[in-house]
């Protein structure tokens, strides 16, 4: 008979105590340790710092609601054909019949009473006393039916002559003669209004808060012309430059030139912008297109930039190029046979093409026109209106570029702020707080004197302030960077160094509700 021996396996000895306790004790030492060190440092080391902004008070500015643009134009009346009673009757009137015009947004017109004060036919953008035109009433000579109005081509006046028997007396509530003043001050202010309704109706401002009579459609001539002006900077650098198709001329008198033709319009525009200048010549320079009758198909691709030594901007100042090109060339305007000599290239500069001199150097007479030219299209490329006469002119630009910065500048910031909003993990560095408050500061010293040179000055600064704050590179970089990035860097970091100490984490657990049961 045989038996079989039932062995039994010997359960294993008794853990120890304080093998159980130094076992729970090192798990429990890692996730201290995670825990209370790896953790803070990683929240440390990773948090986004969010810069606090001023949100409200940039889309304020924005939508419009924080500064209506809109400014005073002052009007000085001059009547030294009647008393003080029968002036301040006449500009009473007038004043109402302007204050019920409709269709004349972002304008003011205020009359003032100048009998008093002389005259100053002259007046640029910095004048003293503030005024954007002169009106001067004279009495006629002749018996008349109806008043006559004519604009000095040199000096911002607007001169009325009435028939002696239009004149208004204190107790007149209207009058004819108030009733013309209105109309021709609409017609004088027309461009500079067409301008601003413009500029309203393409920025950002809600149309319930853009001045009531703000055109909504857009004169397609006043957009091409606004859209070949160049972006608004306090400095200018202009480049002059002389190339020839031949050795000769080797040399101009260029100097002596703008000093003659140019410099009297850059000193009319010097308390809006500066001009730094230079010049260059280049012998032998091969244009792009070289028929000898170009079409304005040809005019495009005229400028050799490949290999024609023309100035990038210097200094951050934007660079206007001004070209005289000598050769046996003109531009073919019609089948007529007609031609012209110059253009203006949107945004950049001009050329003027002149016949080659048997001489070899250019004397200042023979830069005349091509300096005039170069005039006239500076002051296009600037922006300035096409009306009046050229202090009236400058007055206009001022406070219409004046308008321009400050929407400009309210823009960036309404962007500024959509966009914090719209990306929350961004990071907000404390340069870009800082150059929303000097925005928002300069915009509130810009508003109340909009259109002054003093506010055009607060305006760029705030453009530029808000540019620089919405285009910091540390910010900017961020916005390429989705949460799905931030998953796809921590998932093969945190992935062995967690499934570790989770499952010890379960193991030390199951281990001692055993031993509980």
């Amino acid at each position: 008979m045989t038996t079989q021996a039932k062995t039994k396996l010997k359960p294993p000895p008794p853990e120890p105590q304080s093998h159980i306790f130094r076992r729970s004790l090192i798990v429990a030492s890692f996730w201290l340790l995670v825990l209370c060190l790896g953790v803070p440092i990683w929240w440390k080391t990773t948090t986004i710092y969010r810069a606090n902004l001023p949100l409200s008070q940039m889309m304020s500015w924005a939508d419009g609601k924080a500064c209506s643009p809109v400014f005073p134009i002052r009007v000085a009346v001059e009547a030294p054909g009647l008393n003080e009673q029968e002036a301040q009757a006449l500009v009473s009137v007038t004043q109402y019949a302007l204050d019920t015009m409709p269709d004349f947004p972002g304008h003011r017109l205020r009359l003032e009473a100048a009998s008093a004060t002389p005259s100053r036919d002259i007046a640029g953008p910095d004048s003293d006393d503030n005024n954007a035109l002169i009106l001067r009433l004279t009495p006629s000579d002749i018996v008349t039916s109806s008043p006559t109005s004519s604009l000095h081509a040199h000096s911002p006046v607007l001169e009325i002559t009435y028939p002696p028997s239009s004149k208004p007396t204190p107790e007149t509530k209207s009058s004819g003669l108030a009733t013309y003043i209105a109309a021709q001050l609409r017609d004088t202010f027309a461009e500079e209004q067409a301008i601003m309704s413009y500029f309203l109706t393409t920025s950002t401002i809600s149309s319930d808060q853009q001045p009531q009579g703000t055109h909504q459609s857009i004169d397609e001539s006043l957009s091409k012309r606004m859209t070949r002006s160049m972006k608004y900077s306090g400095t200018y650098h202009l480049t002059f430059s002389l190339f020839t198709s031949d050795s000769i001329p080797s040399s101009w008198d260029i100097e002596a030139a703008i000093d003659q033709y140019m410099k009297p319009v850059l000193d009319m525009l010097r308390p809006i912008h500066n001009f730094t200048i230079d010049t260059q010549v280049q012998l032998y320079a091969i244009p792009g297109v070289q028929s000898q009758v170009l079409t304005k198909e040809d005019l495009s691709s005229f400028i050799n930039a490949a290999e024609w030594p023309l100035s990038p901007s210097i200094g951050g100042a934007p660079t206007i190029n001004f070209i005289v090109f000598m050769g046996n060339q003109t531009i073919g305007l019609n089948s007529g046979g007609e031609t012209s000599q110059s253009w203006l290239v949107p945004q950049w500069g001009s050329v003027y093409l002149l016949s080659p001199p048997a001489a070899t150097h250019v004397p200042p007479e023979s830069l005349k026109q091509p300096m005039l030219t170069f005039a006239s299209h500076l002051l296009s490329l600037l922006g300035t209106p096409q009306s009046g006469s050229l202090p009236m002119r400058l007055s206009t630009l001022t406070r219409i570029r004046s308008v321009d910065m400050l929407l400009r500048a309210s823009s960036s910031l309404g962007s500024l702020a959509r966009l914090s909003l719209a990306l929350p993990s961004i990071s907000i560095p404390p340069s870009v707080a800082d150059g929303v408050a000097k925005s928002i500061h300069h915009l509130e010293l810009a508003c109340p004197r909009l259109g002054s040179t003093e506010s055009l000055e607060h305006a760029r600064i705030a453009e530029t302030e808000a540019e620089r704050a919405f285009f910091e590179k540390s910010m900017v970089g961020q916005l390429y960077f989705p949460d799905e990035h931030k998953v796809a860097v921590y998932l093969p970091l945190l992935g062995p160094v967690g499934v570790p100490l989770v499952m010890g984490l379960l193991t030390e657990l199951r281990a001692r509700k055993t031993r509980k049961s």
